[in-house]
């Protein structure tokens, strides 16, 4: 039975609790400290309760936490610390409710490198919206896939933190846009006193990926005794690469012949790869002095240009290369984990002012620099400009033979294959993150109000190596003047010229202010009702120039955004109580953008009683997601997939290599007519707490949304352009050059130009499951266990023809964030025994099998054997995937411990998932440790 003294907190005490939560910058995350007003009567008793009292992310009024109408799960520091994870990437991405469209920082081939994002409900980063301390933070300076604005969580301070919530409902009645699928809400600590150092090392079992960690965290003041408190966090970490090479098969090679799929290594003609030994075939220039022209003899055959060497094995015997050819494994050349150092400070300093008031400023710097190495770049790019048929010319310009053509003296031109040893597409970036946060907090008679002015600035600067300059590329090749017999003797200045660094600085900014206030309206049955209301203004402004202007470097699309607006909202809030078994609580917003117009946000939640250790509850909301600059400023990204020309195209280019799968660029273009994304959600849960240390809850959440923003259907462009037909407004298509072995007929496309549009619609069903247990099991034994378990039910898309796509346990929706797939559970179980100065904690995760189909792409199969048909594999899934973590604790002393952990225990292997193009041959956004192997990490804490 609930206590007396929770009785009269939640009947006498609710002003008094709305002025606390307030007091001690409690208002939707507790961002400010403040002086505890005195205790509700009788609180001293001694009795106690069996949930404590606090503000939860999602409303802003004090609520008891297991009692809210919207479901949130709280990750306090502790678990973290349990749990082994150390960045805030780490841990929010292990939520069971992150899904489709999550950002793993090993994702160094995105749009955004070097980033992460959390996806809860599957429904991409863009919707899912990340707090801190309560008040927003600036986007990441590149979007993902050139599209989707997210908060990157590397540059999360994760030393400094209290607990973090993870409200898993619609929460734009009280934040505004993007909080469709839920919100993140890291909540820092508001005052600190002593001082604490850690130090971490940690290796992988199988090579590679040592971690060296170190943070401090100190403080003084006492606020109820000097009036002031302020505490420094500073921390460093620093993840060394794992090299391709250092794991097996089949996360080492693109051929994949044994597991029944197609042998793509480099090296081969027939794939317009060459190695770095290089290959040529005899031919002719259909357009003299074009040297992208070339046309192979109908009975020419391939040979190297050079003898094969070390890395690369001589191939003499393959029906698709007739011939022979160096073949080599340039995933030997890169990375399945980048190198990343991340480094920053964290500060703040808060002040009484008069009994009831407080002023507080915080302020955090981070720097995460990501490097990545890459492989030979190839003379051969089906984009953006064609240079898959360049061949070397017979003769030079002055009229001499061309050294470098074997078949020179035959007056042939030799089409060539190669690699450039000395342009590796490497790469990195570093990302600069300023944040300053400070205001006022307290309470004047019955009101309570915050106020906060947020400043965060982030600056990117990206760099990569390896991609060749098409102007200079056909200079050189033209010319002579690049020894491709050998390599190394070319000139430091000329391999300058041909690959130059390419760089550029991205910046986004957010200025935020805001003004917050609580009071009790009037008594009801069961306690007073309760008023918050909110008004903020916030500037926001992105700018990422393109990394390619002009498009001179081959392989490498365009992807620039530019934008800014002013953004003013007000919300409120009531909470009524209306019996001891029955609350109601009413929220909406209203928006003003400065760029598409205004938005209205209303939400309804409900908390039923009917006895004690049982409460049902469930909300209904709308939501919305506003425009991104990439989707209705100044902005243009391309990106790129393979792609089959129809049969009949074709037939039209004899089933040259012309129309073989190429890499077709998809061009998308900012609208500024685009309307924002809405939504409709309902959530309905069950919660039973029979006893302190033992509760379950069941949630049901329902997702809707409309008007979901995409490219303008690129299908319906392509057939227009072969049908010889009028192209779909505002589209337009870029023709390849002709095929040189039919240059009459039409060209194939080369880039598909569209308009972001909102076509689409799409529905997201699903349960969270939470079940916690604690026991004593004798004198300084404590046994606790969590589980947490989400289900997607059912993830539909459906698109402006009116055709559904269900994408649950597929690898769709393929196109959003490396093509990650859509599982149909995910799930943690933490079992956690503390037995005198030991604690040691085992935690499971799991992720349910995908099939490797991806219905937005293609019906049936995704993954095959292109030559055989066949299915890669065979079942055409990818397994499920379980990991097993480890991690212990021994206070030697009250103020020194070892701490130790073994990741993936059981050095589970990652499974084979040759769809994903993340990584190669597995699932880097669910499966990353089961590439990296089983880890260990030794470390120490002191508390002075």
């Amino acid at each position: 039975m609930k206590s007396s003294s929770q009785k009269v907190l939640r009947r006498h005490g609710l002003a008094l609790s709305i002025a606390t939560a307030l007091a001690c910058g409690a208002v939707a995350a507790q961002e400010a400290p403040s002086p505890p007003p005195p205790p509700p009567q009788n609180a001293q008793s001694g009795q106690t309760t069996e949930l404590s009292t606090i503000t939860v992310t999602g409303s802003a009024l004090p609520r008891i936490d297991v009692e809210t109408p919207s479901p949130v799960t709280t990750i306090t520091a502790e678990q973290i610390q349990k749990s082994g994870l150390t960045t805030v990437s780490d841990v929010v991405r292990a939520v069971s409710a992150d899904n489709s469209g999550s950002i793993p920082a090993s994702f160094t081939a995105g749009f955004a490198a070097g980033s992460s994002g959390v996806a809860l409900r599957g429904l991409t980063v863009n919707s899912t919206l990340v707090l801190i301390d309560g008040r927003r933070a600036a986007s990441y300076p590149l979007t993902d896939d050139g599209q989707r604005s997210f908060v990157d969580l590397n540059t999360i301070p994760s030393n400094a933190i209290e607990r973090i919530e993870v409200l898993k409902d619609g929460a734009s009645s009280l934040y505004g846009a993007d909080a469709i699928a839920g919100v993140v809400n890291v909540i820092l600590r508001p005052d600190y006193q002593g001082t604490e150092f850690t130090a971490d090392i940690g290796t992988s079992q199988h090579g590679g990926g040592t971690t060296k960690r170190a943070t401090v965290l100190f403080g003084g003041g006492d606020l109820k005794k000097d009036g002031w408190n302020a505490y420094l966090s500073a921390e460093w970490q620093r993840d060394e690469e794992i090299l391709t090479r250092q794991r097996g098969y089949p996360y080492n090679t693109a051929d994949i012949r044994r597991s029944g799929g197609n042998n793509l290594i480099g090296g081969q003609p027939s794939q317009n790869s060459g190695s770095i030994y290089g290959t040529v075939t005899p031919g002719t220039l259909s357009r003299p002095g074009d040297v992208t022209s070339g046309v192979a003899d109908p009975d020419g055959v391939a040979q190297p240009l050079a003898p094969c060497g070390p890395r690369s094995t001589l191939v003499t015997d393959d029906p698709a290369n007739p011939g022979s050819y160096c073949a080599q494994n340039f995933a030997r050349y890169t990375a399945i984990q980048p190198t990343m150092d991340r480094r920053g400070l964290y500060g703040r300093f808060t002040l009484n002012v008069g009994e009831r008031s407080k002023a507080y400023l915080g302020a955090s710097y981070y720097e995460v620099t990501t490097t990545f190495p890459g492989a030979p770049a190839q003379i051969q790019a089906g984009t953006p400009r064609n240079t898959n048929s360049i061949a070397l010319p017979a003769t030079l310009p002055d009229g001499s033979l061309n050294p470098n053509n074997p078949f020179a003296a035959e007056g042939k031109a030799a089409l060539i294959n190669f690699g450039f040893p000395s342009a590796l597409a490497s790469g990195g970036s570093k990302n600069h993150n300023l944040r300053i946060m400070g205001g006022f907090t307290g309470y004047w008679g019955d009101w309570g109000y915050d106020t906060a002015l947020v400043f965060n600035h982030s600056s990117l600067d990206t760099w990569l190596n390896g991609f060749l300059d098409y102007n200079k590329l056909i200079e050189v090749v033209t010319n002579g003047t690049y020894n491709f017999l050998d390599p190394g003797s070319n000139s430091r200045e000329l391999l300058d010229a041909l690959s130059p660094q390419l760089k550029k600085t991205s910046t986004s900014d957010l200025q935020q202010f805001d003004f917050r206030v609580t009071r009790p309206l009037a008594d009801l049955g069961g306690g007073a009702l309760g008023l918050a209301a909110g008004i903020d203004v916030r500037h926001e402004e992105q700018d990422d120039p393109d990394l390619n202007p002009g498009l001179r470097a081959q392989g490498l699309g365009i992807a620039h955004v530019k934008g800014d607006r002013t953004v003013s909202g007000a919300y409120v809030e009531l909470d009524a109580p209306f019996l001891e078994s029955l609350e109601v609580d009413v929220s909406g917003r209203f928006d003003h953008y400065s760029d598409f117009g205004n938005n209205f946000s209303p939400k309804i939640g409900i908390k039923w009683k009917p006895i004690e250790e049982l409460a049902l509850r469930g909300t209904f909301s709308k939501g919305f997601r506003a425009p991104s600059f990439a989707e209705n400023g100044s902005s243009e990204a391309q990106g790129f997939a393979t792609y089959t020309p129809p049969e009949d195209f074709q037939a039209l280019h004899n089933n040259s290599g012309y129309v073989q799968p190429y890499g077709l660029a998809f061009l998308t273009r900012a609208n500024p007519d685009v309307k924002p994304e809405r939504s409709k959600s309902w959530t309905f849960g069950v919660l039973y707490q029979p006893t302190q240390d033992l509760s379950a809850s069941l949630d049901y959440y329902r997702i809707k949304k409309t008007g979901v923003i995409a490219q303008q259907s690129p299908s319906a462009v392509l057939d227009a352009y072969y049908a010889g037909q009028p192209l779909p407004e505002a589209s337009a298509i870029v023709p390849d050059v002709p095929d040189p072995a039919a240059p009459d007929a039409l060209p194939r496309p080369l880039i598909v130009s569209a308009p972001y549009v909102n076509q689409n619609a799409l529905e997201t069903k699903g349960l969270d499951l939470n079940l916690k247990a604690g026991f004593d099991l004798g004198p300084n034994v404590r046994y606790t266990s969590e589980l947490n378990l989400t289900k997607i039910i059912t993830w539909k898309l459906t698109l402006e023809d009116g055709t559904r796509l269900e994408f649950v346990g597929t690898h769709g929706p393929y196109g959003v964030s490396s093509g990650a797939g859509t599982p149909r559970y995910r799930g943690s179980w933490a079992n956690s025994i503390q037995f005198g100065k030991a604690t040691i904690t085992g935690t499971l995760y799991y992720t349910s099998a995908i099939k490797l189909t991806a219905p937005d792409i293609a019906p049936g199969c995704f993954s095959t054997n292109t030559d055989t048909g066949a299915n890669v594999p065979a079942s055409c899934r990818m397994a499920s995937f379980t990991d097993f973590d480890l991690t212990g604790r021994y206070d030697l002393t009250d103020k020194v411990a070892i701490t130790g952990s073994v990741m993936n225990v059981f050095d589970k292997k990652a499974p084979f998932d040759p769809l994903n193009y993340a990584a190669l041959n597995y699932n880097p956004t669910y499966a990353q440790n089961g590439v990296v192997g089983r880890f260990f990490t030794l470390g120490v804490r002191v508390k002075l």
